[in-house]
């Protein structure tokens, strides 16, 4: 399986500063993305911290052992890479009092082979586009998805909600963090879409499958995203990282080509 990458990302229409970080490592298959939180500027801290120790991290150590190593294996490297994370950005906040207080949400997702090991703090999201179905593959953690859960509301009812943005869970906000990881299995042909909530509470999820459900490149795909949220208000950052599992191409050899086999 050979995966195709590729990120999109955008202040919005209301926003002067972009708190959003992201980022792919097309060597290991490792995709990040972020979502800061805080005050003047923290946010955007917060989340190219979180984005930019957690690739140095887990990319090392994929890059080394990743290739061989098993479900069990791959998900405790996230949840250590992701926990020193957390220490750093906890430890910055309350070290400079500009940062107080700031933290970020966070999807991190590496592909081996058929395997997805997907991990999620917050309410950035990871969508699945497979095989004309469209699915969310993370469950926020929000209070409104915990109001949902509890059925006070309904999901129509939480469209709505003024309670939209209030995270139950965040990276560098307390001195511990638990990411939440699943194992999916990967088909030929699927996408998956991490964003922010830049583009989840702007574009519905009709909108955004419609959108996916084109075979078009993935940068205009990314593009076309962006484009939605901004359209639907643009009142947040905007981020996208698109994943496509393809088919390796196996390279014949000289006889073969030879012989038109």
């Amino acid at each position: 399986m050979l995966y195709e990458i590729c990120t999109q990302t955008d202040p919005g229409l209301t926003r002067d500063n972009n708190e959003d970080a992201l980022t792919f490592d097309a060597v290991t298959n490792l995709c990040i993305l972020a979502d800061g939180m805080g005050g003047y500027n923290a946010g955007e801290i917060a989340s190219g911290m979180a984005v930019a120790f957690i690739r140095s991290e887990l990319g090392r150590w994929l890059s080394q052992a990743g290739k061989h190593a098993n479900s069990r294996e791959v998900r405790r490297a996230m949840e250590i890479c992701v926990e020193n994370a957390n220490h750093s950005i906890f430890n910055a906040a309350n070290s400079n009092p500009q940062y107080s207080g700031m933290g970020t949400t966070l999807v991190v997702a590496v592909f081996q082979g058929t395997r997805l090991m997907l991990g999620h703090i917050g309410d950035s999201r990871c969508y699945r586009w497979r095989a004309g179905q469209f699915q969310q593959i993370t469950k926020d953690h929000s209070l409104l998805q915990e109001q949902i859960d509890a059925g006070l509301i309904t999901p129509e009812q939480a469209l709505t909600s003024v309670n939209k943005n209030l995270v139950t869970r965040a990276l560098g906000v307390e001195d511990s963090v638990l990411l939440e990881v699943n194992e999916h299995r990967v088909e030929l042909g699927d996408i998956y879409l991490m964003c922010s909530d830049g583009l989840s509470d702007m574009v519905s999820d009709q909108a955004i499958a419609a959108i996916l459900s084109g075979a078009k490149p993935l940068e205009q795909t990314a593009r076309q995203l962006v484009v939605a949220a901004n359209a639907g208000g643009g009142r947040d950052n905007i981020s996208v990282l698109l994943v496509r599992a393809k088919e390796a191409s196996v390279k014949r050899g000289l006889l073969s080509r030879m012989m038109g086999r």
